[in-house]
C-alpha cells in the first residue's frame, strides 16, 4: 500500500525524506499526466502546503525564487529587465491554468529537454538550492540537469529554491520559442539571451538554447562572437557564430537539420530583442 503525507513545515518534510524514498508532489501538472492509467506505486510527499517555499525575494547577493513559486508568480513579480526572458517564458508554460499551479522547481526537476524555463535561468547563471535533513548544497543549474528526465538530486534531498546572483541580474533579456502553434505546444526550439550593452557595444552576453540537445545549453561560441560587437552587427554575428553545443534529433516536431537552422534564427531574434 502506498503512503501519502502532507507535511506542514519544511523541517517535517526533510525529516520524512530522510526516512525513506518519496515521490515529491508540488503543482502536479506533470505528475498526473505522466502517471497516466498506471496505478500509483510510490509513496507521495505532498509539499503544496509549504508556504515557506513560495515567493521571490531579493537579498544582498541574490534573487531567490522559492521552489513552489508558480509561473504566474514569476510573470507578475516586479523583477529587473535581466529577468524579462524568464517572465516571457513563464507565459509559454502550458495554459494560464497550468501557469497558476505549475512550479519553477517542478519544471527543472522534470528535466525535459524542452522545459521552457531552463534557457532563461541558464542565461541568468542560476543555481539550485538542495536541502536534506543533514544539510544544504548549491549546484549550478547546468550541473543539476544531467539529461532527459535525469537530475543530480540526491537521496533525501529536495529542491527548495533557485538563486540568481546579483551580478547576473544585469542588462536586458528576451525569450523566443518556435512551436507548431502559438499556445499549449512543446518547443521545436527555444532560446534566451541576456545582454549588457554599454555605449552601443555588448559588454556581456549569455545565450542558451533548449529543445535542441538532451539538455538546454549555453552557447559559448555565440556569446564570444557577441562580446565587443556593436548592436548594429549582432544579427550577423549570431548567423556566423558556431553552435557546437547543439545536438538535435529527428522527431515528430521537426528534423535535426531544421532544428539547427531554426535555433540560429530564434537566437538571432532573442539577441536583437535583448539588445
Amino acid at each position: 500500500m502506498t503512503r501519502y503525507a502532507k507535511p506542514t513545515t519544511l523541517n517535517e518534510a526533510l525529516a520524512l525524506l530522510g526516512e525513506r524514498p518519496w515521490r515529491l508532489l508540488a503543482g502536479g501538472t506533470d505528475f498526473y499526466p505522466v502517471l497516466g492509467s498506471r496505478p500509483l506505486k510510490e509513496d507521495v510527499l505532498d509539499v503544496n502546503g509549504l508556504a515557506e517555499l513560495r515567493g521571490i525575494a531579493e537579498t544582498d547577493g541574490h534573487w531567490t525564487i522559492g521552489a513552489r513559486t508558480t509561473w504566474t508568480d514569476v510573470a507578475r513579480h516586479p523583477l529587473p529587465a535581466a529577468f524579462d526572458a524568464l517572465r516571457q517564458a513563464a507565459r509559454e508554460v502550458g495554459s494560464p491554468q497550468i501557469q497558476n499551479v505549475a512550479t519553477v522547481a517542478g519544471n527543472l526537476c522534470n528535466a525535459s529537454p524542452a522545459a521552457d524555463g531552463v534557457p532563461a535561468l541558464l542565461a541568468l547563471d542560476a543555481e539550485v538550492e538542495l536541502r536534506s535533513a543533514v544539510g544544504i548544497r548549491y549546484l549550478p543549474l547546468g550541473q543539476f540537469i544531467l539529461g532527459n528526465r535525469r537530475t543530480a538530486l540526491g537521496g533525501g534531498e529536495m529542491v527548495t529554491a533557485i538563486r540568481v546572483p546579483k551580478w547576473s541580474a544585469a542588462g536586458g533579456s528576451a525569450f523566443a520559442k518556435l512551436g507548431a502553434r502559438r499556445y499549449l505546444v512543446i518547443s521545436i526550439a527555444m532560446a534566451a539571451a541576456r545582454l549588457v550593452v554599454e555605449d552601443g557595444t555588448v559588454r556581456e552576453a549569455a545565450v542558451a538554447v533548449g529543445a535542441c540537445s538532451a539538455v538546454a545549453r549555453r552557447l559559448a561560441g555565440v556569446e564570444a562572437a557577441l562580446r565587443g560587437r556593436s548592436v548594429c552587427a549582432l544579427r550577423d554575428a549570431v548567423l556566423a557564430a558556431p553552435m557546437e553545443e547543439l545536438s538535435p534529433i529527428d522527431d515528430v516536431r521537426g528534423t535535426a537539420g531544421y532544428r539547427v537552422e531554426a535555433a540560429r534564427e530564434i537566437v538571432a531574434r532573442a539577441v536583437m530583442a535583448a539588445a
